[in-house]
C-alpha cells in the first residue's frame, strides 16, 4: 500500500496492490511452514504477484471499465519492495567496506539468491502470460513518483511497516519513519536539480543513515535498523518489473533486449546507490557519534 501510494496511485490500484502482495505473504508463509528453501519461496511470491497483475491486465484487456486504467507495474513493484531485503544490502555494503569479505560475501550471496528467485517468479508469470495470450503493456517511461505529500505519506507507511515485519518497539518505529521521510525528500530534491536516480537515491540513504546513527544512541536503538527501514522505499521495484517485462516482449532481438537491460541498469546503479550511501553515512556519523558521547 506505501509503494502504491508512493506512485500516487488510485484507490483501485492501491487495493489491487495490497491484495497482491497479501496473496504472495500467505503463500511465502505457508512454504515457510512446509520448510521449503526460501529461494523456492522467492520465486512461488514473484509468480503469484504476476498472475493477479496478469488477471488485472486481461480483465483491463477485456474492456471492464474498472480495470482499463490501472498500472500493472505498480502492482508488481509494490510486491517487489516486499519480497527483498533491505538490511542484507545495508550489512553486505557495510562489511564490504569494514573489509570484511568472507560476512560481505555470504551476505550478497544470500541477496543475490534472494532477488534471483523473486525475478525467476516474475519472468515464470510474464512467460505464462504471454503463452495464454494475454499481454501486459509494457510501460515506455519510467513511472514517477507523486506529489511530495504523496511521496512521504508512502514512505512513512514503508518505513512504519518494515519496521514492524521486523518486530520493532515503538522507538525504532518513530525514528524510522522520520528518517524515512529525510530520505524521500532528499531524493525528490535532488532529482528536481537533475541528478541520476542512483546518484540521488545515494544522497537519501546517505543523509538517511548519517543522521540515523547520530540520533540512534540518544533514544537507544540499533542504527542499523532505523536505516533499512528508511531507505527501502527507494528500492527499485518499477524498474525491475520494466526491465523484465522488456526482455520478454523482445524475442531475442537486440532492439527488443536494449529496450529491457536499460531500466535493468537502472535498477542496479540504484541498488548500489542505496547500499554505498547507507554504508557511507554510517561510516562518517561513527566517528562524529563517538566525538558527541565523549563531550
Amino acid at each position: 500500500v506505501g509503494v502504491a501510494i508512493l506512485y500516487d496511485a488510485s484507490p483501485l490500484i492501491i487495493l489491487l496492490s495490497f491484495l497482491a502482495a497479501l496473496g504472495a505473504a500467505f503463500t511465502q508463509a505457508g512454504l515457510a511452514r512446509l520448510q521449503v528453501p526460501l529461494f523456492f519461496s522467492q520465486i512461488a511470491g514473484g509468480f503469484v504477484i504476476t498472475a493477479v497483475t496478469t488477471v488485472v491486465s486481461a480483465l483491463g484487456a477485456a474492456g471492464i471499465p474498472l480495470f482499463t486504467d490501472v498500472q500493472p507495474s505498480i502492482i508488481v513493484a509494490s510486491g517487489i519492495v516486499l519480497m527483498l531485503s533491505g538490511l542484507t544490502v545495508v550489512g553486505a555494503a557495510q562489511d564490504a567496506i569494514d573489509g570484511f569479505a568472507l560476512t560481505a560475501g555470504g551476505r550478497i550471496l544470500d541477496l543475490t539468491m534472494q532477488t534471483l528467485g523473486v525475478v525467476l517468479g516474475i519472468l515464470i508469470g510474464l512467460e505464462l502470460a504471454r503463452l495464454v495470450g494475454v499481454s501486459i503493456p509494457l510501460p515506455t517511461d519510467a513511472i514517477p513518483f507523486g506529489s511530495m505529500l504523496a511521496q512521504i505519506a508512502g514512505a512513512i507507511i514503508i518505513a512504519v511497516a518494515v519496521a514492524l515485519f521486523n518486530g520493532a518497539g515503538l522507538r525504532i518505529i518513530l525514528v524510522s519513519a522520520v528518517l524515512s521521510t529525510i530520505a524521500i525528500v532528499a531524493y525528490s530534491l535532488t532529482l528536481t536539480l537533475g541528478v541520476q536516480a542512483g546518484a540521488a537515491s545515494a544522497i537519501g540513504a546517505l543523509l538517511a543513515s548519517f543522521i540515523g546513527i547520530l540520533t540512534a544512541r540518544g533514544v537507544h536503538v540499533p542504527s542499523v535498523a532505523v536505516t533499512t527501514a528508511a531507505i527501502v522505499p527507494l528500492v527499485p521495484g518499477t524498474a525491475v518489473f520494466r526491465g523484465l517485462l522488456g526482455v520478454v516482449h523482445s524475442d531475442g532481438t537486440a532492439e527488443g533486449m536494449l529496450d529491457g537491460v536499460g531500466p535493468l541498469v537502472l535498477a542496479g546503479s540504484i541498488g548500489i546507490g542505496l547500499a554505498a550511501g547507507a554504508s557511507l553515512g554510517l561510516y562518517l556519523g561513527t566517528p562524529l557519534r563517538a566525538t558527541l558521547a565523549g563531550v
